[in-house]
């Protein structure tokens, strides 16, 4: 994994971003191995074993240090350093099912706006009415990742479809860490990875961005697109659990869009014969 990641930021810089003069013929995009190793201040022979697997304990320094040369923010220096402080779980892996503690599901339930309760690999585990009405998707046993790459219904509700799929793939790397050999996960990588082409670019891009709340446009084909608030929250006692509300800003017309498909999914269906 360590190797991986560095090859993978390594081909996204150029040398004009690193500050280095574009002499000749390159064969290879982004920085050399050389080149990094230079300007990080190390032999290289040194990054050489580093991305090869072969040192396992860099200092913190000499991390930093390649982290600045990659041009690296936060996030992914962050998980530069999970890659090397842990090692991988030798033996069995996590195989137990991800359940939503009772008092989640009681509060979930409570929510007048378009909630449900992901995995940690973005499983949907609980959802209201209301988010499902937004997206059939969101209807339990379903999977965002799935449904993004591969169904052309989920695809349509996304206006900013780009963004979104690129967001999900850096939250999952996050999320995912040094231990990619959870069996839910290889499965779910397998999966995509055979059906997307873009879900195979954006993997081995090893982008990282942690999870956090922001605006999403949706195009409903009932009530047309409206901007919703993003808010995911950790779930206490349900590691990698969160539970993830919708919400519009008061007043807007999007809370009026959102309250005529509330009303819509509340409505019986008409019975005919």
């Amino acid at each position: 994994m360590l190797g991986a990641f560095l090859r993978a930021r390594r081909e996204l810089v150029t040398p004009q971003q690193a500050g280095l003069p574009e002499v000749g013929v390159r064969r290879v995009p982004g920085l050399r191995r050389e080149e990094v190793a230079m300007l990080a201040g190390i032999s290289a022979d040194y990054y050489l074993r580093l991305e090869r697997g072969r040192d396992r304990n860099p200092s913190v320094q000499v991390l930093e240090s390649v982290a600045r040369v990659l041009r690296l923010d936060d996030d992914h220096l962050a998980h530069l350093k999970s890659l090397v402080s842990e090692a991988p779980r030798a033996g069995g892996h996590r195989a137990s099912a991800e359940i939503p503690p009772s008092g989640a599901l009681k509060l979930l339930d409570s929510l007048a706006q378009p909630a449900f309760i992901e995995g940690r690999y973005f499983d949907i585990l609980a959802s209201n009415s209301l988010a499902r009405a937004l997206s059939p998707g969101l209807a339990v046993g379903g999977n965002q990742l799935r449904d993004l790459f591969l169904e052309p219904a989920e695809q349509a509700l996304h206006p900013d479809w780009q963004d979104v799929t690129e967001c999900l793939i850096a939250n999952l790397r996050q999320s995912v860490g040094h231990d990619v050999d959870d069996p839910r996960l290889l499965e779910l990588i397998g999966e995509l990875s055979g059906a997307s082409d873009r879900f195979r670019a954006l993997w081995a891009r090893h982008e990282v961005r942690g999870q956090r709340g922001g605006p999403l446009r949706i195009n409903h084909p009932l009530v047309g697109e409206l901007t919703l608030n993003r808010e995911r929250l950790q779930i206490d006692g349900a590691a990698g659990l969160k539970l993830v509300v919708y919400h519009p800003d008061a007043g807007s017309s999007d809370a009026d869009k959102l309250a005529l498909l509330a009303s819509a999914a509340s409505r019986p269906l008409a019975v005919t014969g």
